[in-house]
């Protein structure tokens, strides 16, 4: 039997076409704001409730829309912005195919309020589905406003599948950074659930902007790139090579004042770091580049964050260079800073210094304890490598700054090692030596067998099990710092905080909020002994993804498995007594194969292997 052919009624269409220009909360944003840009605003008020789910409120004080144009606004591929196929080769509005407002009037109930600057009275309309409800004359400073309501409530399979309001609310920020970013010279507010995010100055001076949105520590890491060729112009700022993050959030590029996305643009600006960045850090960058609008394409997609260059291999090859000459004209030295620490209490201070003193002065070799303490600094790297199966006994040195702790082995350890069938698996070794301060060279003499150990991996899963196991037991050793670390966020990262405020906690995380877009960092797990915790929590965040669907005690572990990364860093020259103690522990283990992330920890060959390399048999 045929299937009839039918043509779509128009209210499908429409729900199926806001389908593409609309994906989320976010989206609206996008589309309001960059329409009260194209207005020649110079104040924009962004308001949101419930993730923008509920409610989105875009005030500016642009040129307003005409009454008698109302309607026409929000029909589909109505626009002011071009008339004809060719102007869009020369696109430099950020809207232009007229289709977000019809997009958003089709799935949300929608009201605009709205007055020219040649108008006394103002204009209300309100529009649910698509259809126009009712309008009238209101008064109204000139400007626009639009709010929105109810998204989606008559597309419930979308409705469905928006995330949280944390994480909607989360995206929202991103995009209003960007536009902030790429409009110093307007003053953004943005308000959440009746709260005051962010406002930049709008006094067109791009470091003011950054410094409201990323705080002091962010600018002072940033270098300015300046490039003026015949077609190209590039400026900015980018990040010294000691200041990196783990993943590429912090990257910004906007060509002729649109943000886009474009992988072959930051990879040019990695080239032009060349050998400067450590292994999977990624440096930070605000590009602004300014092109012929004739030069590319920015109808690619709806989102318009994609563009296609005429000729892309010039202008990466000139931002690879650009970059490295600034950074070569700088003096690339780190600059060392001695903060001064916050008043504690001198009697507080002195215990616990003489209490760290006596830990280290204990027994050096104690043999009931198989415990090994050289020195002070060894105290550190020894507290990281203790075993799972140490009872903790409390010193009697303690106060409110922290709690020091003596590890103490069980009577019964070693009976139960010797019971442990992974002692056939990790036999006695016979420590050689490192090799590039990374592997663990040893050999079984009685098995004739030679092995290679990733100390990183072989750390990082000793670190990984312990502090599991503490979770599970509800033991968890949370290490107070002296000098908690006061670190300023993004409002994105402030949300992803506060979404996973309980699992942080549970993982050893002591964080508190402090003022709208900061974090004091007051406490780490025992187990990492004295890390960079700054460095250390801002690594974890930047890893940590907010699409986690899997149950709580999932992403705990995911969190944990991101804080063993704090683990013995391959090139860190550790000693024999070192070394031996991470075997020992590493056998304690309940899978000594693979580190938390699935990589090899220790690689075997036999002496009859290595032989028949070197031609000695057959």
């Amino acid at each position: 039997m045929s299937k009839i052919i039918k043509l779509l009624d128009e209210k499908t269409i429409n729900k199926i076409a806001a389908g593409e220009v609309i994906e989320r909360p976010s989206s609206v944003i996008k589309e309001l704001v960059e329409n009260s840009i194209d207005a020649d605003s110079s104040t924009i008020i962004i308001e949101i409730k419930s993730g923008g789910k509920k409610y989105i409120r875009v005030t500016d004080n642009g040129t307003g829309i005409n009454k008698d144009d109302i309607e026409l606004a929000f029909l589909r591929h109505s626009t002011s912005k071009i008339t004809s196929l060719e102007d869009l080769e020369k696109v430099t509005s950020l809207g232009f195919r007229g289709e977000a407002l019809a997009s958003i009037t089709a799935v949300s109930q929608l009201e605009i309020i709205t007055r020219t600057r040649d108008n006394i009275s103002g204009f209300q309309a309100k529009f649910q589905a698509g259809q126009l409800t009712t309008h009238n004359e209101v008064g109204s400073p000139y400007g626009t406003t639009i709010i929105i309501q109810n998204l989606f409530y008559n597309v419930p399979v979308r409705q469905k599948f928006l995330k949280s309001d944390n994480s909607e609310a989360s995206q929202i920020s991103n995009i209003v950074y960007r536009l902030a970013l790429s409009n110093p010279n307007i003053s953004f507010k943005y308000i959440k659930d009746d709260k005051l995010i962010l406002k930049t100055p709008g006094d067109g001076k791009v470091e003011n902007t950054i410094y409201s949105l990323f705080g002091k520590e962010f600018i002072n890491s940033l270098f300015k790139i300046n490039y003026n060729g015949d077609d190209i112009k590039i400026k900015g700022l980018i990040s010294n090579p000691s200041y990196t993050r783990g993943n590429r959030s912090y990257q910004y590029i906007f060509i002729n004042e649109r943000y886009i996305v474009d992988k072959g643009l930051s990879n040019a600006v990695e080239k032009g770091y060349k050998s400067l960045l450590p292994i999977n850090r990624f440096p930070v960058f605000i590009l602004y580049i300014e092109m012929n609008s004739s030069k590319i394409d920015v109808n690619v997609h709806p989102t318009k964050t994609e563009v296609r260059f005429e000729n892309s291999e010039k202008l990466y090859n000139i931002i690879s260079k650009t970059v490295n000459d600034v950074l070569s004209s700088h003096n690339l030295i780190p600059k060392v800073t001695i903060t001064k620490e916050k008043n504690i209490n001198k009697d507080q201070q002195q215990s616990f210094i003489d209490g760290f003193n006596k830990l280290s002065k204990v027994n050096k070799i104690d043999n009931t304890a198989n415990t090994i303490i050289d020195s002070t600094d060894n105290v550190k790297q020894l507290d990281s490598l203790s075993e799972n199966n140490y009872t903790k006994k409390e010193s009697p040195i303690k106060n409110n700054i922290q709690v020091v702790e003596i590890f103490e082995r069980k009577s019964s350890d070693e009976e139960s090692y010797n019971n442990n069938s992974l002692k056939y698996v990790l036999p006695d070794l016979i420590i050689i030596g490192s090799l590039f301060n990374t592997y663990i060279l040893a050999q079984d003499t009685d098995n004739k067998e030679f092995y290679l150990i990733d100390q990183h991996a072989a750390h990082e899963r000793i670190m990984f099990e312990r502090l599991m196991k503490e979770y599970s037991q509800e033991k968890l050793v949370i290490q107070e710092l002296l000098a908690p670390e006061i670190i300023e966020l993004t409002h994105s990262e402030i949300q992803l905080i506060n979404e996973y405020s309980s699992i942080f906690e549970k993982a050893g995380f002591l964080v508190e909020g402090f003022g709208i877009n900061s974090v004091i960092l007051r406490g780490v797990p025992m187990i990492f002994g004295e890390p960079d915790s700054r460095k250390l929590f801002l690594d974890i965040l930047d890893k940590l993804s907010t699409n986690i669907q899997s149950n709580y005690d999932l992403r705990v572990e995911k969190i944990i498995k991101m804080a063993c990364t704090a683990a013995i860093k391959a090139g860190y020259n550790i000693k024999n007594i070192e070394i031996n103690k991470l075997i020992a522990d590493l056998k304690c283990t309940d899978e000594p194969f693979t580190c938390p992330h699935g990589r090899p920890i220790i690689i075997k060959m036999t002496k009859y292997e290595i032989e028949k390399k070197f031609k000695r048999i057959q």
